[in-house]
């Protein structure tokens, strides 16, 4: 099973982080930041316009620039069974 990697973008820097999704949900996206014993864990939360998710981590803004739209269309894609949960 391989772990799904997301890139984000920390603000301050411009820089690109290649992290690896803890939970994915329309509402919230976990991310986890480096490996081994140092790594955190952030939550990303949709943006106002709902068009980016942003956090914090260790003092720094991070932002995934996807929509939840997008975001909900890929769930969807990687698992269909949870479009809609009451259907069995």
């Amino acid at each position: 099973m391989s772990d799904e990697k997301i890139k984000l973008r920390v603000t301050s820097t411009g820089q690109a982080l290649d992290v690896v999704v803890f939970s994915k949900r329309p509402e919230v996206i976990t991310v986890v930041l480096g490996e081994g014993v140092h790594s955190v864990r952030c939550s990303l939360t949709p943006t106002r316009n709902g068009l980016a998710y942003a956090g914090s981590a260790m003092g720094r803004e991070i932002v995934y620039e996807r929509s939840q739209a997008q975001v909900r269309a890929d769930i969807e894609r990687l698992d269909p069974r949870l479009k809609d949960p009451r259907r069995r």
